[in-house]
């Protein structure tokens, strides 16, 4: 195992506890020797156990197992969704469903690996900054490993499911008048002044391996197969490029064949990835004052961007982008139709699905899911006020 900076190439130790290139200040990823892996992994024995997050132990950066922080994350139902598929024009369609993770979202993937990371370091204390999502999660592995957890918020613009998370499981919460990129700017300083506070947002490398979890349980619940299309909200784009890294891994040690086309959905409120691979660029420009009903991808300069791009690009795959209300009507649809209850975010996927039917962009006879990054209940509020409830 080795870090390796995604521009240079530059190698480093698995025990450095930096979170960019120090020579070109680019982004860093975990590679793991797949060849060594290849030699002693057998698939038999991944049968032999249900999907969840430490099952797939061989591929995650671990060093000492005693360390590892587990809520009993992962192994989340793969949903067929027949009547929705119907209504949009697809015959197969699956939702992967994160909401069913121990704190609702998928984050819990990335962050026992993250904390587990944390304790093998010895810091005391942990931080992000988030749009809601990631403080709860943190929040809640820092509790269950007994450290300090720092989170840091724009004010006002975090749900309140996610908020009420934070604050139940003991993080400091510190609420900022800028948006979700200034508070990760503020979070980094604090990092980097002070060794002893250790920053697991997505920057760190080690907390995606974690999240490639969820491209080895969809493999693994559909029979070692991989679908035609994986659908996936894009924030701060480190999700789709740890599924992609995932799918490329069983590929590459021969437990499945062939990777899936990578599909990124941004809201167009929030769409600097999608803006980029739809001008053939390498590179994406920000987006200054990022709004959309679903916070969770309210993020206009996505630290992971660069590996997002790589991803669709590495994939084949491609990126769209919807609007609001687009998403609002997917949200309900997936819930009427399935009984599937997700927050804004997720339901972007579905509402991609639909626009790029449309457009002859995805077959009718492809096997496509869409990954559902967090739970209703994550944000309630929002959910009463679309279907028009009054008190």
């Amino acid at each position: 195992m080795w870090l390796e900076c995604i521009e240079c190439r530059h190698k480093f130790d698995i025990g450095s506890r930096f979170y960019t290139c120090q020579r070109c200040g680019g982004l860093l990823e975990v590679e793991l020797d797949l060849t060594l892996i290849k030699k002693k992994l057998k698939k038999n024995n991944l049968d032999l156990k249900p999907p969840s997050v430490w099952k797939y132990r061989d591929f995650f950066p671990v060093i000492d197992e005693s360390k590892i922080v587990s809520l009993n994350e992962g192994g989340t139902p793969l949903i067929r969704c027949d009547r929705l598929s119907k209504e949009i024009g697809v015959d197969e369609l699956y939702v992967k469903f994160e909401g069913a993770n121990p704190t609702g979202s998928f984050k819990d993937r990335g962050m026992t690996v993250g904390v587990t990371k944390a304790l093998e370091f010895g810091v005391k204390t942990v931080a992000c900054a988030s749009t809601g999502n990631t403080s709860a999660s943190l929040a809640a592995y820092a509790a269950k490993a007994g450290l300090r957890c720092v989170v840091i918020l724009p004010k006002g613009k975090v749900a309140l499911g996610k908020l009420a998370q934070a604050l139940i499981y003991g993080a400091k919460v510190v609420a900022i008048k800028g948006n979700f990129d200034e508070a990760l700017a503020m979070v980094r300083r604090l990092c980097e002044q002070d060794e002893s506070v250790y920053l697991l947002n997505s920057l760190n490398p080690f907390r995606l391996q974690g999240q490639k979890s969820i491209s080895y349980e969809i493999a693994d619940q559909l029979g070692w197969k991989i679908p035609d299309k994986v659908l996936v909200p894009m924030g701060n784009c480190a999700n789709i490029w740890a599924i992609y890294k995932g799918f490329f891994e069983f590929d590459a040690v021969g437990i499945t064949r062939g990777i899936p086309k990578m599909i990124g959905i941004q809201a167009n409120g929030a769409k600097p990835i999608v803006e980029a691979i739809k001008r053939g660029q390498e590179t994406f420009e920000p987006v200054e004052r990022p709004e959309t009903i679903a916070t969770a991808i309210r993020i206009g300069n996505p630290v992971n961007g660069p590996k997002a791009i790589r991803a669709i690009r590495n994939s084949g795959g491609t990126a769209e982008s919807v609007s609001d209300g687009e998403i609002i009507r997917a949200q309900k649809a997936l819930a009427k139709l399935e009984g599937i209850g997700v927050e804004p975010a997720s339901a972007s996927t579905i509402a991609g699905l639909k626009k790029l039917v449309r457009q002859k962009e995805i077959k009718k006879d492809d096997v496509v899911v869409c990954v559902a990054t967090g739970h209703l209940l994550k944000d309630p509020e929002e959910a009463i006020k679309v279907v028009g409830f009054s008190k």
